[in-house]
């Protein structure tokens, strides 16, 4: 093989697809990304045998064929090189090595065989989708921090994605709980969606797929096959395994009751929660919150450091209520949160919370209380 590219665009490509490679493997080639030269250009490749990244870029091809590298060895070379800078890569010799030459650099690297470079097969795709950038941003970026970390409860470390009809209509709705707090995003479903099979996208693949849809304009290509699903982002194509798993009814969780209702001013109430939140202990983080007469009391109370409250002026024309929750999990959803007001349903001090925008609102979170 034997290539010339920009530096510029070798270094765009390396940036999305060694995120993919782990720092530590004990495979030695998922440590590389595959350069594969062909027609004009260069196709870069890089797996965790769960997820793919694939990304092809304009390069001279002077002689084709393939070749792996160290993933991140090489991406801080390239990022390294002065601006503006042509890259030759050349490993037609006999060495098992990559040449890289850009002015009066020159670095060889060891490579390990192409043949040896496993390929994520999606197989049949067979439901196909669009949904502009800034849409899938949406649903994944609104929904994420409710993604459990336990890794125990599997099926609950990743986003839930799926079609339902409601109102006459269909929708498409991402969905996360990790059993303290869950959120619900949706929208109208785009074409091709309808009756796709409910999936669990792992974590790893929703944070990639929110670093590439940084041009929220574009149109991003959704396919979902058997135990895999592939995004396209113009020449970026990242494919991955599905977790296998069955989702909980989260219908189930979120309260149909609720009739005590507050209306908040959003960022004041944020800022309030941040700033008594502060003399709350690390382990517990419980915030308490007394509502009578359109006022509400933010208190937190730590034997270790002390304590705190802040008054604020609501809308609540309910009978008194406290209740607890826990102070990150509440700024968590609040963040999320678009319009200037935020309206909490309320039962008791025992049941869970429904936090929205307004009635109707395409985001809906549920916050479990605490004992504070």
């Amino acid at each position: 093989m034997k290539v010339t590219l920009e530096r510029a665009a070798l270094l765009r490509s390396l940036g999305h697809v060694h995120r993919v490679v782990e720092r530590r493997n004990t495979i030695p080639i998922l440590s590389n990304v595959l350069l594969k030269a062909i027609d004009g250009e260069v196709r870069l490749r890089a797996t965790d045998l769960d997820l793919e990244m694939t990304e092809s870029l304009k390069a001279d091809v002077a002689q084709p064929g393939g070749v792996t590298v160290p993933a991140h060895t090489f991406y801080e070379i390239v990022r390294k090189l002065p601006e503006g800078a042509q890259i030759l890569l050349d490993a037609t010799g006999e060495t098992g090595q990559l040449t890289l030459r850009a002015g009066r650099s020159r670095f060889n690297l060891q490579t390990l065989p192409e043949s040896d470079f496993p390929d994520l097969n999606a197989g049949t795709m067979t439901h196909d989708f669009a949904l502009s950038a800034k849409d899938l941003k949406t649903l994944f970026e609104q929904s994420q921090f409710a993604i459990s970390k336990e890794e125990t409860r599997y099926y609950l470390n990743g986003i839930y994605m799926h079609t339902l009809e409601s109102d006459g209509t269909t929708r498409l709705r991402a969905v996360a709980t990790d059993g303290h707090r869950l959120a619900r995003i949706e929208m109208p479903a785009p074409k091709g969606s309808e009756g796709m099979p409910g999936i669990i996208i792992p974590r790893k693949a929703v944070s990639e797929v929110l670093k590439l849809s940084e041009d929220g304009e574009a149109q991003v290509m959704v396919e979902i096959g058997t135990g895999k699903a592939r995004f396209t982002f113009g020449e970026v194509v990242l494919t991955t395994k599905l977790i296998d798993g069955t989702f909980p009814d989260y219908a189930r969780v979120i309260p149909a009751s609720n009739s005590r209702r507050l209306t908040v001013e959003r960022q004041p109430f944020a800022a309030a929660v941040d700033r008594v939140s502060t003399i709350s202990s690390e382990r517990g983080r419980g915030v308490k919150i007394a509502i009578g007469d359109n006022k509400l009391t933010l208190s937190v109370n730590n034997p270790d450091s002390g304590s705190a409250s802040e008054e604020l002026e609501v809308d609540y024309d309910s009978t008194p209520l406290e209740i607890g929750f826990n102070s990150a999990y509440l700024m968590d959803i609040i963040t999320q949160m678009q319009g200037d007001t935020t309206l909490f349903k309320l039962n008791d001090t025992g049941s869970a919370a429904v936090i929205l925008d307004r009635d109707g609102a395409a985001a809906l979170y549920v916050l479990m209380p605490m004992r504070v």
